[in-house]
């Protein structure tokens, strides 16, 4: 496939995330939550923003209704354009809350709402802490070497760094490729996020220590170190 029509399909597939979340949003479902994984919520940065969008497309929706009265053809094409751009701007935010960071028993899995999805592995995470940045544009489009910085920023603005030990890849929407050794991501309980991942840390650290010792334990089997009788 070209690389025209892999942007189109991604897109294609982005456009059908957003419908197929405002249904979830609805009724109150979350997309790649499983049982036991904590959910990291960060929607509500961007939430007064595209609720002000959304009701200024409604608002000129009945605008141009009343005021195209005369031009029912132009009215109907319209409407349909009006509907459209309010229900995507609403899907905008409910992929937004339906698609949450999530942290598992072994990765942490950061979202940009539809567009991008970053798998951090907890073993490979040195440190997190909290970490409030506006993002620069210049900033943006760092990260295409190994040792960059993704930024998954909500309202202009991420408040949690990660520090790996080891690359991760990035694809952005359009299937842009990166493999950065930071990431910068924000939840709306930032601080409550890097306690919850450095808590998970310590769970990962304790599993290892305890299977190290299991493995010594095996090693040197049961006879050893007693002494027999001559």
């Amino acid at each position: 496939m070209s690389r025209g029509g892999g942007a189109l399909r991604r897109l294609a597939v982005h456009e059908g995330r957003w419908m197929a979340s405002l249904a979830r949003w609805v009724t109150r479902r979350r997309d790649g939550t499983a049982p036991g994984e904590r959910a990291l919520p960060y929607a509500a940065a961007q939430a007064a923003l595209v609720y002000g969008l959304a009701f200024v497309c409604a608002v000129e929706t009945v605008g141009l209704h009343v005021l195209l009265g005369g031009l029912p053809v132009a009215r109907t094409v319209l409407l349909l354009v009006d509907v459209y751009a309010v229900l995507m701007v609403l899907g905008f935010q409910a992929v937004a809350v339906t698609r949450p960071h999530v942290l598992g028993a072994d990765e942490l899995r950061l979202r940009e709402g539809g567009r991008t999805e970053v798998r951090i592995p907890v073993e490979r995470i040195v440190s997190v802490r909290y970490d409030l940045r506006f993002t620069r544009e210049q900033a943006k489009g760092r990260g295409a070497d190994t040792g960059g910085v993704a930024e998954l920023a909500v309202g202009g603005q991420t408040s949690v760094t990660v520090e790996l030990a080891g690359p991760v890849e990035v694809v952005r929407l359009l299937g842009r490729c990166e493999r950065v050794r930071t990431v910068r991501f924000h939840a709306d309980d930032a601080r409550g996020a890097v306690a919850a991942v450095r808590a998970r840390m310590r769970e990962r650290e304790q599993e290892g220590e305890g299977e190290g010792e299991r493995e010594r334990t095996v090693s040197e089997g049961p006879g050893r170190g007693v002494v027999r009788p001559g």
